[in-house]
């Protein structure tokens, strides 16, 4: 959890990886269930975009009917946890055989792609995992403004020396 927060915390979307095998999805999206914990976190830490990817696909046969299952229980869930189900992706995928990762898979010929609302009022689609991330709305980072980098850590590497990382929040920062 401590990764996940400190990941997290710098994120403008989130993808929440949800398994689709039976018992695992049950037990993700349980009352204490990481599935449920990490939708909850993402959201109180300041994400505000969610792209959701149905994992293990292969290992429910491709089955359309556990997919819409999956869609309707998370739609429900982030719904309560403050994100609009609108505006998320829901993709099906297998990581193990990249199926709907980069390009569409012929495995799943009923799934038609995805179809969110962006912020603008638009509307946006696609089939894959890669197209959704590729969706996301660009966040509002005001750059007439004084720079503002809040600083995560500090790393010291050999042969560099002491690296800052963090965020722009505010203004522009430029090599030079």
């Amino acid at each position: 959890i401590k990764n996940m927060i400190t990941g997290t915390s710098q994120a403008d979307c989130a993808i929440l990886i949800i398994a689709a095998g039976t018992g695992e999805f049950e037990a993700g999206i349980s009352k204490d269930g990481q599935t449920r914990e990490h939708a909850l976190l993402a959201y109180t830490l300041g994400v505000k975009q969610l792209i959701v990817a149905i994992n293990k696909m292969d290992t429910t046969k491709w089955s359309e009917d556990r997919f819409k299952e999956i869609v309707k229980e998370v739609s429900n869930f982030i719904k309560k946890v403050g994100f609009n189900p609108k505006t998320v992706a829901f993709v099906p995928i297998s990581g193990f055989n990249g199926d709907n990762m980069i390009e569409p898979s012929p495995n799943c010929t009923w799934y038609k792609g995805w179809d969110k609302e962006t912020k603008e009022g638009g509307k946006s689609s696609g089939k894959t995992l890669l197209e959704a991330i590729d969706s996301i709305d660009r966040p509002e980072r005001p750059s007439s403004k004084p720079l503002r980098l809040p600083l995560q850590d500090v790393y010291k590497i050999g042969g560099i020396g002491t690296v800052p990382v963090g965020r722009v929040e505010t203004g522009v920062i430029k090599p030079g």
